[in-house]
């Protein structure tokens, strides 16, 4: 029974490091509105469409959206410049931020950057639906 005991507590702690090791990192409104127009290494990724984009998007971000963002982050240095009119973020920039109108494309494409090597992407989870509703617009 110890044995068996053993095993599972082992399999649990591994399943437990591999769905952190996965899991989003977010960051929250209070923290990204203390950024915004604030920090100079702030990196803010719309990934929404064109349309939902245009109607509206947090001051500072730039449009790229979710089906693009491995893309985008493939150019090089000065592909990006050329194509975002922005420098492209270092893999180890602190503050590399996506979001979408709800969360979920945001938390794609937070993980396809970390996949990439991004390694403090983080994603806005309250995404645009709760800046617009915080921010009065």
């Amino acid at each position: 029974m110890s044995q068996l005991r053993a095993h599972l507590h082992h399999t649990l702690r591994f399943l437990s490091s591999k769905m952190a090791s996965t899991a989003t990192k977010e960051i929250s409104y209070a923290e990204l509105q203390s950024l915004v127009g604030k920090s100079t290494s702030l990196f803010l990724v719309d990934v929404r469409g064109k349309e939902e984009y245009e109607r509206g998007h947090i001051p500072g971000s730039i449009h790229i959206p979710v089906d693009t963002v491995e893309a985008a982050l493939s150019l090089s240095p000065e592909e990006f410049k050329t194509k975002y009119g922005v420098t492209k973020p270092q893999t180890d920039a602190p503050e590399v931020v996506f979001h979408c109108q709800m969360g979920r494309r945001g938390a794609v494409a937070t993980n396809k950057a970390h996949e990439m090597g991004y390694t403090n992407a983080r994603n806005y989870a309250g995404a645009f639906k709760e800046w617009s509703e915080k921010q009065g617009k």
